[in-house]
């Protein structure tokens, strides 16, 4: 029988309620009295020298209050980069500064020029287009090849040239690597282009900036998926204000997918304005502002070269990738291709020798950071799209070439530092095949096949490492941020709880899943239980909302915090009972002596703690309220099989999903529905990715796919009904709740499935058609069967 509550529990999410009735508190909702609003002039081309700006004319246009430049902004730090890569020579990335305002330079289309605050939204556009900019435009550099040429056009003059870093991974392996590959048996060789992105969460980015001159006191409401990260960057590192001074609320998020991780000049600047003009400022992005403004995702171009033996068992593996930066270092932009991707190309698969070489480069094209999944997608696609080519050079069995290659003992070691503590390939891969009805494929391949269509089965695995930590570890490896989350419980004197998380949601259901857990370790409905995030001024100091780490980070804090509330109503409990502490025992929302009939109701006891005249003051304070701190000890590793069947049009070239099924091992799962849409939506994503989606940037620097005209989202008809598992379940061994995390799955597992299967269609008909990359357009299925 499914539970209806707690743990393992389908619970409808609490919080839809308000969404579906249009009752949410979104940020562009905020409005503060007397509040002005400010409209960006942004740069048209991608790299030129500022020679002037004249904004006379602007300035005396009605309800303009002031318009900023970046003189405005000299002497005031630039936004800073979160983590730090060393290369492979020992030496820091070349690190630019970045300007909340442009100073000198504009490096992309969409770089901030000036600011135009005014009384209304309308007055501040029209004013800033009567501004007058003069500037030099300079030749722009796109390609990342082309980047790195000597004699390139480089896109911060104070750099030795256009490279970030030069990283290799693990470098003491590259010699053995090298020659292991020159001495195997067979050698598949692939190069591919995992395309830039655009992560268009639903609700645009907004900022609106408060000033109380009284108290001295700042309020930045913003569309954030880590306030406390944002304060702490924000205030120590580019306006110089002290964090208690500083209040960031971040209310409900539209979506977010990475992309609001990062901080953001308009953040800055509206902070900074709101005090400059001494009153509140707003601004709200529009869809076009938010192509050229937003950081962009993936961007990676690869050769990847996997060596096998004569008995097809991986024996060495090496990548040489270009990761585009764009223009300047968002916030965790240098650890996307290095950290989060380097140490996942083990994969699922005991290969014992890897090398990864990643060269960093700057261009004159939009900031890329962590887009869904961040670097495991992007090593996930390498990997499964690699291992398919050489089963099928080979001739063998894509699935069978996969489980001869499979870890089989735990926990394990890789060659690229990590360590995975649980998991059962095999066991993903049975439930994969049993879903996926893999035997009848060959039938409805000649079903489709007398409809005039193709029919293609694409397989992969993938594994993820989620919970970013320790914080000591990375720390070692550059993040100049702490990577712990946080939770404080107040209990109520009548029974019912408060939990403060510095976790933030934006669509992963934490007032409903986090309440489950609470709920169940008390014995309480879980109505009782309030969850409260997005804002510094209410939740302790914690790291937000990213990377599937919600639950298995914040949610073990809330753990932990949980327990120190339990453990001082036990002593409470057994103060009221004139009983052992050792002897009571918490059931169903009751403190009981054990092998006796005495109890004492959970809300009882909680009173108790609020009227304390029933047990020693000197012993127990009164109150019930307890902060805790979880910094994992390792990562988590989800992992999965998954699987996708394709009808190809061999007269247009279009791709129709038929069949997409997942296969996931996440550990403990607290809410099966909650995990299901997570899978749902990534899904959605990767198949956008694989088939659609796809931004584009001209040889000037001119963003080409600047709005839903040009840049192609996945609707409702692209997409299959999916078909997704999670019984397989090995619990992570090194946090209290054994979960592993879900929210990024879909969209690391799915792409490679659906490109697989395109190309095995294209082969069954007797193409020669080896790797497409992706976007799998109808006009490039097309062209690669025409040769």
């Amino acid at each position: 029988m499914p539970k209806d509550s707690g743990i393992g529990a389908s619970t409808k999410r609490r919080e839809d309620v308000r969404f579906l009735s249009g009752t949410g508190n979104y940020t562009d909702d905020i409005n503060v009295h007397g509040q002005a609003y400010v409209h960006f002039l942004r740069s048209d081309v991608a790299h030129g020298r500022i020679n002037g700006i004249d904004t006379t004319a602007a300035a005396a246009m009605p309800g303009v209050v002031r318009i900023f430049t970046g003189a405005d902004f000299e002497g005031i730090g630039g936004l800073p980069c979160g983590w730090q890569v060393t290369d492979r020579h020992g030496e820091p990335m070349q690190e630019p500064g970045h300007p909340v305002l442009a100073q000198g330079k504009v490096r992309h289309v969409g770089d901030p020029i000036a600011a135009v605050v005014a009384d209304t939204y309308a007055q501040a556009r029209d004013a800033a287009e009567a501004i007058e900019v003069d500037i030099e435009e300079l030749p722009a550099v796109v390609d990342m090849k082309a980047a790195l040429d000597e004699g390139a056009a480089k896109v911060h003059d104070d750099l030795k040239n256009n490279l970030c870093y030069d990283w290799g991974f693990v470098e003491e392996n590259r010699d053995a690597v090298d020659a292991a590959i020159k001495g195997a048996a067979h050698v598949t060789t692939l190069e591919l282009v995992n395309q830039r992105m655009v992560a268009n969460p639903m609700e645009p980015r907004v900022a609106v900036g408060d000033f109380n001159r009284a108290t001295g006191d700042h309020t930045l409401y913003t569309t954030s998926q880590n306030p406390h990260v944002i304060r702490l960057l924000m205030g120590a590192f580019v306006l110089g204000i002290p964090e208690h001074k500083l209040r960031v609320v971040a209310p409900d998020v539209g979506g977010g997918f990475g992309t609001k991780i990062f901080h953001y000049a308009e953040e800055a600047f509206c902070t900074f304005a709101a005090k400059a003009v001494n009153r509140p400022v707003k601004w709200t992005s529009s869809r076009s502002e938010a192509f050229m403004s937003d950081a962009h995702g993936r961007d990676h171009v690869t050769k990847i070269e996997l060596a096998l033996d004569a008995d097809n068992n991986f024996v060495a593996l090496r990548t040489d990738t270009l990761a585009n930066m764009g223009a300047y270092l968002s916030t965790f932009a240098p650890s996307v291709p290095t950290w989060l991707h380097g140490t996942l190309m083990a994969g699922n698969y005991k290969t014992p020798l890897i090398y990864v070489n990643v060269k960093a480069v700057f261009t004159n094209t939009v900031p890329v950071d962590a887009y869904r999944g961040a670097g495991r997608p992007e090593a996930t696609y390498q990997l499964e799209r690699v291992i398919d080519k050489a089963a099928r050079e080979l001739g063998v069995d894509p699935i069978a070439l996969r489980r001869q290659n499979f870890i089989t003992e735990f926990p394990y070691a890789t060659p690229v530092a990590v360590e995975y503590d649980t998991g059962d390939y095999n066991a993903t891969m049975d439930k994969l095949e049993e879903i996926a009805d893999i035997a009848g494929f060959a039938a409805r391949r000649a079903e489709s096949e007398k409809k005039g269509k193709l029919r293609g089965l694409g397989v992969n695995c993938y594994i993820e490492a989620c919970g970013i930590a320790p914080s000591n570890l990375v720390g070692q490896l550059g993040a100049r941020a702490g990577l712990y989350e946080s939770a404080t419980v107040r209990v109520n004197a009548t029974g019912g709880l408060v939990v403060m998380t510095g976790s933030h949601s934006h669509g992963q259901g934490h007032e409903t899943a986090f309440p489950q857990v609470i709920a169940e370790m008390i014995g309480i409905d879980e109505s009782m239980v309030e969850i409260v995030h997005g804002d510094t001024a209410n939740a302790p100091m914690g790291m937000g909302t990213y990377g599937s780490r919600s639950l298995a980070v914040g949610g073990s804090a809330m753990v932990r915090a949980t327990e120190k509330i339990i453990n001082k109503a036990r002593k409470i409990a057994a103060h009221l009972m004139e009983a052992a502490e050792a002897d009571i025992e918490l059931k169903d929302g009751a403190f009981s002596v054990a092998g006796t009939d005495k109890s004492v109701a959970w809300g009882d006891v909680c009173l108790a703690a609020y009227v304390p005249h029933n047990y020693p003051l000197e012993d127990i304070e009164p109150g019930l309220e307890e902060t805790a701190f979880y910094d994992p000890s390792n990562f988590t590793y989800p992992s999965g099989a998954y699987a996708c069947e394709v009808e190809v049009d061999p007269e247009t070239g279009k791709v129709s999903i038929e069949r997409m099924i997942a296969a996931d091992d996440f550990g403990n799962i607290v809410n099966p529905m909650i995990v299901s849409g997570q899978v749902h939506g990534g899904l959605a994503q990767g198949i956008g990715q694989a088939l659609m989606e796809h931004c584009i940037y001209d040889d000037e620097g001119q963003l080409l796919s600047a709005s839903y005209m040009d840049y192609a989202m996945p609707r409702a008809d692209d997409v299959p009904f999916y078909e997704v598992d999670h019984s397989s379940c090995t619990p992570c061994t090194h946090n209290p709740l054994g979960v592993k995390g879900c929210g990024e799955a879909g969209a690391i597992g799915s792409p490679p499935s659906v490109v697989n299967a395109v190309v095995d269609a294209l082969q069954s008909a007797g193409k020669n058609v080896t790797h497409i990359d992706m976007p799998l357009s109808p006009s490039r299925v097309w062209a690669a069967m025409q040769g």
